[in-house]
This record gives C-alpha cells, sequence and structure tokens, in this order.
C-alpha cells in the first residue's frame, strides 16, 4: 500500500505562477536548463534568448525549469531570470549554503538541495528558516552516487541494496527537516537503473508522505534514455507514484519535454493539445514525412488545439488509414494531398504544401 502524498506549493511569487505538487494533482512535466546561465548579467540580447526560450518551453508543456547554480553569478542571473517569467524556476545548488540562501532572496519557486553536502546542521537550519520565512519549497535530491559513506560500504558488500541506500538517505535527510518542522519539501532518488529506481520510489512510498520527483539519472542519450525513463514511469504511475517527473536525455531540454508529455497523455495522466500519428515511412514513401515532421513538431505540440494530426508517407496509409484524423497530410506522384477526417480538401505542389497545410490548420 503506498502513501497518498502531502500537497506541497511551488512559485506563486511575483509574476511567478503556482502549482500545488503532490495530493491529487496533476502530475507536473519538469526539465533542466542545460548551459551556463552567468553571462545573461551582462548580455542583454543573451537574456532575452533565454526568455523567450522558458516562454516556448512553457508552451510545449514544461511546468517546472531546473538550473544548476554553482556559483553567485549564476545565482544573480536566475534571480533576474526569475522576475521575468511566469514559468516557475527552481536553483540546484549543491555544498555552499550561501549559494541556496541567496536565490531565496527573491522569486525562485524551489531550491533543489541535498543536506548531507549543504554542510552542518546549522546551515542546513539557515535555508530551511529562509524557505519557510519566503514560502519557497525545497527538494531533497538524492542520487546512487551520494550515499553516505557507511551506507555506500553496506552496498558495497551486499548488506542492502543499492535502492535501499537511496531510501535509507533520504530517511536521515527527512529527519533533519523534521526537526526543523519543515514539510514543504520533495524528495528524489534516482539511478540509472530502471529496477533501481522503480524500488527505491516504491519501498519509499510505502512508508512517507513527501511528494516524490521521480526520474532516471544519466539515462543516456535521445533513445536509450527514452526506453529507460518509460520503463520506469510507466510502472510508477501506474501505481500513483510520482508527483512531477523528469526524463534526462543527453539531448535538448525541448525532448524531455516531450517525452514527458508523451508518457503522461498515453497513462490517461494528461489531455487536449495536438496528438501527432504518422507513419514509419517505406518504399512508397511519395511524402517527406521526416522532414515535415522535423519542421513542425515543435509547433505542432505547443499548439492550444485538441486535435489529432496525421502525417502520411503515401495514399496508402494517407486519407484512408488517417481517416480518425482532424487534419492530415501526405503525397501522391508530384502532389502534396491536405486531408480532415479522410476527406481531401486540397492538392498543391510541395512547395505550397506548408502553407496551404498552414491555411487549413488554422481553420481548425
Amino acid at each position: 500500500m503506498f502513501n497518498k502524498p502531502r500537497n506541497v506549493k511551488i512559485g506563486g511569487k511575483g509574476k511567478t505562477r503556482t502549482i500545488i505538487i503532490g495530493g491529487n494533482n496533476p502530475v507536473t512535466i519538469q526539465t533542466m536548463w542545460k548551459e551556463s546561465i552567468v553571462n545573461l548579467i551582462n548580455d542583454k540580447k543573451a537574456f532575452e534568448d533565454t526568455i523567450k526560450r522558458i516562454e516556448a518551453l512553457e508552451l510545449l508543456g514544461c511546468d517546472i525549469l531546473r538550473f544548476a547554480v554553482p556559483n553567485m553569478e549564476s545565482a544573480e542571473a536566475l534571480l533576474k531570470l526569475a522576475e521575468n517569467v511566469s514559468m516557475p524556476l527552481v536553483a540546484d545548488i549543491h555544498f555552499d549554503y550561501k549559494l541556496a540562501l541567496r536565490c531565496l532572496d527573491g522569486n525562485i519557486a524551489k531550491i533543489r538541495i541535498n543536506p548531507g553536502n549543504i554542510g552542518s546542521f546549522e546551515r542546513t537550519k539557515m535555508v530551511v528558516d529562509k524557505a519557510r520565512d519566503t514560502g519557497t519549497a525545497l527538494r531533497i535530491g538524492i542520487n546512487t552516487g551520494s550515499l553516505p559513506h557507511d551506507l555506500a560500504e553496506m552496498v558495497q558488500g551486499g548488506t542492502i541494496t543499492r535502492a535501499e541506500g537511496l531510501v535509507q538517505t533520504a530517511s536521515r535527510e527527512m529527519e533533519i527537516f523534521d526537526k526543523l518542522d519543515f514539510d514543504q519539501f520533495v524528495v528524489s532518488m534516482k539511478a540509472s537503473s530502471v529496477a533501481e529506481t522503480i524500488e527505491s520510489n516504491e519501498k519509499f512510498a510505502e512508508n512517507y508522505n513527501a511528494p516524490l520527483h521521480i526520474g532516471v539519472t544519466e539515462a543516456g542519450p535521445l533513445i536509450g534514455g527514452v526506453v529507460k525513463s518509460t520503463l520506469a514511469f510507466s510502472h510508477l504511475l501506474r501505481e500513483g507514484i510520482g508527483s512531477t517527473i523528469r526524463v534526462s536525455l543527453s539531448s535538448l531540454p525541448e525532448n524531455e519535454v516531450i517525452t514527458a508529455k508523451e508518457i503522461t497523455r498515453e497513462l490517461g495522466l494528461r489531455s487536449g493539445g495536438v496528438k501527432i500519428v504518422s507513419c514509419p515511412r517505406c518504399g512508397r514513401n511519395g511524402f517527406d514525412v521526416h522532414g515535415f515532421i522535423d519542421r513542425w513538431q515543435t509547433e505542432l505540440l505547443s499548439m492550444k488545439k485538441n486535435i489529432t494530426v496525421a502525417v502520411m508517407g503515401c495514399v496508402v496509409n494517407g486519407p484512408g488509414e488517417g481517416k480518425t484524423a482532424d487534419i492530415g497530410i501526405t503525397g501522391a506522384g508530384d502532389s502534396v494531398i491536405i486531408f480532415k477526417h479522410g476527406t481531401i480538401v486540397r492538392t498543391v505542389t510541395v512547395a505550397e504544401s506548408d502553407s496551404a497545410f498552414r491555411e487549413e490548420l488554422e481553420s481548425l
């Protein structure tokens, strides 16, 4: 039997929107910024471009965005970003409690720390007290590579499993927060193994009610990472375990968001938006399915329309097999066919196809 997670409030400061993690609330999607943000302090164009990309990620389906904060310059840049966007931003901090204290001065929605490496109990208390005073949530973030020395030795000796080591580490860190009477925190226990990810989160959910941020760390490049995350998430989310998710890929954050969005939609945890169906392409191909998907995927998935779009390579898969789609596109000889609910509405040249598709799409 797994415990129902309590509610934890994220955001709500300045122009940042409020998200409630846990309880019966929808599973939220996170990603992480892939570059340093130090240059944003003095580079106006880079700052504006970053704002635009954050807004685009939000349209794509990202709910929460995390940034690494390894130094005070990064903290200042993140504080500046948090003043200018509505998406809740998270500071990811290790070792230096002063960085956490500085990030708590502004609109940053959540701080990811590991009390085990942030310093003494007094330093952790300073962070927790300020988080409470400012209404900021915290995340206890633990990975298999950062277990305490004694637990790491027990894992090495076979006394406990690595998953048990993760749960015991989380328990120790939560005891610190319990002593400080602070419950507005989320917990994550991440492994690069699907089995260890599942085991640790199940064991935790059997004993505690803190909301879980689930993810497979160091999941790998695009295909391998998608497979690992899908296997772990589908198992845990079907059991009701996991309040917020991050797909970790050696790829763009946009791909992390798209993957998480598709997983939650196929599990029935998220509805609405554009659903793309497309054929894999074969020797009958009369339309560049791959090129069309590359050009249109991000824009389509960022739309608020609740429709299905079919992208088919030939007339075999075209209007016939795509007849349940609200709109579709395929090729026949030198022409491109656009159809709605299986009925052809336009036949155009390849050069005209994108603009014609846009016109028909906007008419829906």
